[in-house]
């Protein structure tokens, strides 16, 4: 998901993410916005200190009522994933001790190594994600 920066008076850079939110989904569009944007936290596609957009700015970007932004910044909060501060805004929290960023190089290492090792055994498609569903089911 890319992240552009809209630029605003008095700040050098607002973050304002790619957040797509599918309306047809049952998954509720705060918890959409939530997933997402923790997610760019996560793998360092938003970090520690860059603003993300003011509640209604993001609400009205995406068709949705300030509300629904406001229930998954809170819960984004409360996980410690971001901060907001009356005057300066929403940022991105540090993470928490002992917590490390999502690797996604050597994920995406991790997985080639794993699905080329399966293959070496003639696992098709099928099987190798069936092995991967299995193991995360035992995790």
């Amino acid at each position: 998901m890319p992240v552009h920066r809209r630029r605003t008076p008095g700040d050098p850079a607002v973050t304002a993410p790619s957040v797509r939110v599918d309306t047809t989904s049952s998954v509720p569009p705060y918890e959409q916005i939530r997933a997402q944007l923790a997610a760019l936290i996560a793998t360092g596609r938003l970090t520690e200190g860059e603003r993300l957009p003011p509640v209604r700015q993001l609400a009205a970007d995406l068709g949705l009522a300030a509300g629904t932004v406001a229930r998954a910044y809170r819960e984004l909060e409360a996980a410690a994933l971001i901060r907001t501060r009356r005057g300066a805004g929403t940022r991105v929290a540090p993470l928490p001790a002992g917590t490390a960023r999502l690797d996604t190089a050597r994920l995406a290492a991790l997985a080639r190594e794993f699905t080329s090792a399966a293959r070496g055994l003639g696992a098709d498609d099928t099987a190798v994600l069936d092995a991967v569903r299995k193991a995360l089911g035992a995790a």
